[in-house]
């Protein structure tokens, strides 16, 4: 089908805002804000932009780049943010959901946020927790450090620092697969929800979001 376009650039008018401290749409301190073609995520506190409507069966696509600033509590650490979807459920950090994670070392593991199931690509069921966050590293993940700046050893497909990445989600069915800069970096299956909401977290570093697009499949 068409594109829908998430994001084109001029404004947040596909999503809503959430911000613990602030709750729904009352993004006083300005965490989220348009600038030059872009989402400029502060990364100062927690939170997300999260899509009014609810999607199944797509292909997403979206640039991000790194800023400079990390925040507590995650000041110092390899910077983090993400794409979580299938997204049901109160509007919390973080909504029962699957995530694309987009951090340093790290961009391309899978989690599975409050209570989320799949099966992996080796065929073992992995269940997450209430509360808790279980992942599933990315395709040839090399060792990880939690500091700013940490790069995978063992060949990285996030480019240098301040250059646009490029991250791609194919939803189809109970089939899910992972793309960075257009290398296949994840897959998995059978997760039990295969519809939601998609969010753009803001988890403690400057980071910044643009050309979000979604292609329904059929």
């Amino acid at each position: 089908g068409p594109a829908v376009i998430l994001f084109d650039g001029s404004g947040l008018s596909q999503f809503e805002t959430f911000v613990p401290s602030k709750g729904l749409n009352n993004d006083t301190d300005h965490i989220f804000t348009v600038e030059d073609g872009v989402i400029h995520v502060s990364g100062k506190e927690f939170g997300f932009v999260i899509t009014k409507q609810e999607y199944a069966d797509y292909y997403l696509t979206a640039e991000f780049k790194w800023g400079e600033g990390t925040f507590a509590p995650r000041a110092g650490k390899a910077r983090d943010a993400g794409i979580l979807y299938d997204v049901t459920g109160p509007l919390q950090v973080w909504p029962s959901s699957v995530e694309f994670q987009i951090q340093e070392g790290a961009t391309g593991d899978i989690y599975l946020c409050n209570s989320f199931a799949l099966t992996s690509r080796e065929g073992n069921r992995v269940i997450g927790r209430p509360g808790q966050y279980v992942g599933i590293p990315r395709i040839g993940k090399g060792p990880w450090k939690d500091e700013t700046g940490y790069r995978d050893p063992e060949g990285d497909p996030e480019k240098p620092h301040g250059e646009w990445n490029q991250v791609e989600l194919v939803v189809q069915g109970d089939h899910v697969k992972y793309y960075v800069n257009g290398k296949l970096v994840n897959e998995m299956s059978q997760t039990v929800v295969t519809k939601g909401k998609i969010l753009f977290q803001s988890e403690g570093a400057e980071v910044f979001y643009r050309d979000i697009r979604l292609y329904p499949l059929k």
